[in-house]
């Protein structure tokens, strides 16, 4: 029988069956495996993906959605990946554009990549911002902290789901009550019994990913950031908006070192929501 074409495979939606596909297909372009990620994404969000017919995904991607349930008010595109012999002959065009219709009106963000950002572009999205990646061990900074952080308890989630929604500008309830079994750590930064900020560091192919990272200003979230490093023996990694410029000089001063630099893009909307000033680091540049 001759073999379809690839614009009449059927696009599917990925379950957590798929995980391990998924992370085939990471491997098969060179990207780590990550199967605890893909595990995540695909929980607490939507997968789309097209079957190969030798075994595998041709293609695939995750969309997590924020806010009211059924009429969220953003997306958030990542994990868009072509399997290397298909790749450059429109499958994640096509991908993406199956995306965007089934997204509707709903605005969208992604991180791009300087390979991907092209396609992004042609498809309508827009470069809003940029974050750089940083990995590394961090040196200890020297007198402890005025800030005060510990562990979170599960009496702080509601405190910190309001908090959350305050600074992101929109409701990511589904997502952030998933991370106390996803993360190793989650820990707030308090003042006067008020949580300040938050942040979590979860494992990642011999790293520990920190994101979300949330804080008041730029010496609590550095607080936050020590106290993580300070609790393991992986090196970090993390994705800080560059527009924290104080931050990403501290961090760089005890050890992290720039390994790449992503567009932040979005569609439907000139910005995104919320407050950037408290936004220091996604909880993976997959899910906002």
């Amino acid at each position: 029988m001759p073999t379809p074409s690839l614009a009449a495979l059927p696009i599917r939606r990925l379950t957590l069956r798929d995980r391990i596909a998924c992370a085939d297909l990471s491997e098969n372009r060179g990207w780590p495996r990550e199967e605890h990620k893909w595990g995540f994404l695909l929980s607490a969000g939507k997968g789309y993906g097209i079957d190969d017919a030798e075994g595998g995904l041709i293609a695939a991607c995750v969309v997590t959605e924020y806010g009211p349930q059924g009429r969220p008010d953003l997306g958030a595109i990542g994990m868009v990946l072509v399997a290397e012999r298909y790749a450059r002959q429109g499958v994640g065009r096509r991908l993406m554009r199956h995306l965007l219709s089934a997204m509707g009106t709903t605005p969208l963000t992604l991180h791009a990549t300087p390979n991907g950002r092209p396609l992004y572009e042609e498809l309508g999205f827009k470069a809003t911002g940029r974050a750089e990646t940083l990995r590394g061990h961090l040196a200890p900074d020297g007198p402890e902290s005025r800030i005060s952080t510990r562990a979170a308890t599960a009496e702080d989630l509601t405190r910190i789901l309001r908090l959350d929604e305050a600074v992101f500008g929109t409701d990511r309830t589904p997502i952030i009550t998933r991370l106390p079994a996803f993360a190793d750590q989650l820990r707030v930064a308090e003042e006067n019994g008020r949580i300040i900020g938050y942040a979590a560091a979860w494992p990642n192919m011999g790293t520990q990913v920190v994101g979300p990272l949330i804080a008041q200003d730029s010496e609590t979230a550095k607080a936050l950031l020590a106290s993580l490093a300070a609790r393991t023996d992986r090196p970090l990694r993390t994705d800080i908006d560059v527009r924290h410029e104080d931050l990403l000089s501290w961090v760089k001063e005890r050890g992290l070192v720039s390994s790449a630099f992503n567009a932040v893009m979005t569609y439907g909307i000139a910005e995104l929501p919320g407050d950037w000033t408290r936004r220091f680091a996604p909880l993976t540049v997959a899910a906002g």
